[in-house]
């Protein structure tokens, strides 16, 4: 993703200025390292550097494993803003004993430009050599942690020779025995388990299975609900016929290590699952995976212009993607449903919604966006900026943007760059500008491909080995940010060796990049992006390439965009005029904005039945519109609109069916 460039940067702080950071972990911490004294001992220092402006930031009682504390964080903040030119603490683990953290953070203060001072360890990172010197710390330490590494992988791999716990997730089915210091069978688990192996050898379907569980009020070793994912894992698990296998994989779920490498015991432990039934299961569960040939789909994969993107606004979760029915055009729009509502979880939003409207709501957005970005000389305030991004009849429910997202792009945009490193997302990415060479660009996707990678294994140290570091839930954050990162230097590195080493004639490889190009010119030339004819004539991994570049995440409930949150993190959220809860159709009983439309074709008056006319039909408001979709009841083109609709046509008087003496709000 290109991103705009500012051709100067924004000054927020005039004069230097410090951020002085004390931390204790304890209020009963001895004198020579208490708050009071390294205030004390900060600010004369801080005088000594000539620094007299200084605003002091103290967390009484925190830990260092991790920088979630609130005054470090509200520090950071202004930090980000502009405010400090210097960040000066009494010891570094003041700021974090978490090498990573402190890594993110050291970073995040050269990139603004704060010079970072440690008065004990007598760092100053405003001269070369005291950033050498603390590199040098940083590097040790990380030396110190492989070394470390290496030492425990040694003694776990051994102790699994053994047959001892090295510690993960405990099975189902079993609890944890202190003396022996291994699981051990749970009584009332080895029901659930025994019960799982009973019924899938009945109904051969992990996905029964977990229904009749979760209906059954059976609760999983977490308390959670029970996937057919969790069901699958169950019967493949051969720890249920007393086999302790360890070493399998690269790390968590992983790619799969050479059979060579795996430590497997067998009656290692007390079985609760017969030999014979285990390996029953396991052939029907074989056979199922056999008996679906997936090569014909995976050939015919319909990619799904928003999948990755789109997100529950009542659960969290991800939306999964489904066709829907095609259209009369040929066109097969995408529908998207919550996956924790569709795994029979405990999300109740049962409303899907369709690509025929989420389509143009995002292009368009990005089409504005685009425009305001090329135009913004002619917008003054916030308000007029609102007004230009919510042009067009596709924006007609929408009420308003949210100011803390509107005022943030407004800033970006007069000034390119404000001080918390907020951009705009430059939709005019037409090329290249940096200027570098393909072999250029070839290795430095590769040096930061290796460096992200061997960050992961040292985020997976720290975590296995350094209890303090961080929690469960920090890990994964991160793990998973690095992942995605990754993912996406390695999209790009495989674009690029495609076309550094294939220069000849059957390198169709221009095709995809003049694609693109085109679905920029379309955003950026039109005052209205006609979202459905452009579903029709490009390819949609065209369009879903376009988004992944430009959008990262998208939050829908009760079947509208709620918020738009873009590549760099700047976020828009909307505010409606209606309810959320969109009402019933007094007609047919169907939720107004979750149908493609009404299902009541008549209406009576005065004793005679009158056939209503359709979205699109030549007597339709909405007639000569390509693909119309009516915009205040969203029934679609040849399907009716729903009863009170303000835009639906009286096939009687031809006046607005819902104003007119004919219509639901007229004289009978």
């Amino acid at each position: 993703m290109a991103y705009a460039k500012p051709k100067k940067h924004l000054k927020i702080w005039t004069k230097k200025k410090a951020a002085l950071y004390v931390r204790v972990s304890t209020r009963y911490q001895v004198d020579k390292d208490s708050l009071p004294f390294q205030r004390k001992k900060l600010k004369e220092y801080c005088k000594f550097l000539g620094l007299e402006d200084h605003v002091i930031f103290e967390d009484d009682g925190y830990s260092a494993k991790n920088t979630e504390r609130p005054h470090f964080q509200e520090m950071m903040s202004r930090v980000r803003s502009g405010e400090f030119s210097h960040l000066i603490v009494w010891k570094v683990d003041r700021v974090s004993r978490n090498l990573l953290d402190f890594a993110a953070m050291y970073q995040e203060l050269k990139d603004h430009k704060v010079t970072f001072i440690s008065m004990n360890e007598q760092f100053d990172t405003s001269t070369a050599i005291g950033e050498a010197m603390l590199k040098i710390i940083l590097i040790f330490a990380e030396l110190e942690r492989n070394m470390t590494s290496e030492r425990v992988t040694g003694i776990m791999l051994d102790r699994a020779e053994q047959g001892l716990w090295n510690g993960a997730r405990m099975p189902v089915g079993y609890r944890w025995n202190d003396e022996t210091k291994f699981p051990e069978p749970d009584p009332e688990e080895v029901k659930i388990v025994q019960l799982i192996f009973d019924k899938y050898e009945e109904w051969k379907s992990s996905i029964k299975i977990a229904r009749y569980l979760n209906n059954n009020n059976f609760k999983s070793k977490r308390g959670g609900q029970w996937t057919s994912k969790l069901i699958h894992d169950i019967i493949r698990n051969p720890f249920y016929i007393g086999t302790y296998r360890y070493n399998l994989r690269e790390s968590g779920r992983g790619p799969l290590k050479p059979e060579s490498e795996w430590i497997v015991r067998e009656n290692n432990h007390p079985a609760i699952i017969d030999k014979a039934q285990f390996d029953r299961c396991n052939k029907i569960m074989d056979q199922n995976g056999s008996s679906r040939d997936t090569s014909d789909l995976r050939a015919r994969k319909y990619v799904h212009t928003f999948s990755g993107h789109l997100v529950c606004g009542k659960c969290g979760a991800n939306m999964i993607a489904s066709k829907d029915r095609a259209r009369a055009n040929g066109w097969r729009p995408s529908m998207y449903r919550c996956a924790q509502r569709s795994r029979m979880l405990d999300c109740d939003n049962s409303r899907t919604i369709n690509e025929s409207y989420i389509g143009p709501f995002i292009f368009n957005y990005i089409a504005n966006l685009a425009r305001v970005q090329k135009n913004f000389k002619n917008i003054a305030t916030p308000e007029k900026l609102e007004r230009e991004l919510l042009k067009g009849e596709t924006f007609d429910g929408v009420a308003g943007i949210l100011p803390e997202g509107l005022n943030l792009t407004f800033q970006a945009l007069a000034f390119h760059q404000v001080g918390n490193g907020t951009y705009i997302p430059d939709i005019n990415f037409l090329g290249d500008s940096d200027g570098a060479s393909d072999r250029d660009q070839i290795e430095l996707l590769k040096s930061e491909i290796e460096k992200s990678k061997n960050a992961v294994t040292r985020l997976t140290d720290v975590y296995l080995f350094d209890p303090d570091s961080m929690t469960k839930e920090e890990f994964a954050t991160k793990k998973k940010e690095l992942a995605k990162k990754i993912e996406g230097m390695e999209r790009q590195l495989a674009d690029l060796l495609d076309d550094s080493g294939n220069d000849d004639l059957a390198d169709m490889s221009f095709i995809k990049k003049a694609s693109a190009f085109l679905v920029a010119q379309r955003i950026v030339s039109k005052s209205f992006v006609d979202y459905v004819g452009m579903a029709q004539e490009l390819d949609n991994e065209i369009l879903k390439d376009f988004i992944d570049q430009i959008v990262d995440q998208i939050v829908v409930l009760d079947g509208r965009v709620q918020s738009i949150t873009f590549i760099n993190g700047l976020k828009h959220k909307f505010r409606y005029a209606t309810p959320a809860e969109l009402p019933v159709c007094q007609k047919c009983g169907g939720r107004i904005g979750s149908t493609c439309g009404c299902r009541t074709r008549t209406f009576d008056f005065s004793g005679k039945r009158y056939q209503r006319i359709k979205v699109g039909d030549p007597r339709d408001m909405l007639h000569g519109k390509k693909n119309p979709v009516c915009p205040e009841c969203f029934a679609q083109e040849g399907r009716w609109h729903h009863w009170n609709c303000k835009i639906e046509t009286c096939p009687i008087c031809g006046e607005r069916l819902a104003e007119c003496e004919h219509g639901p709000n007229g004289k009978k």
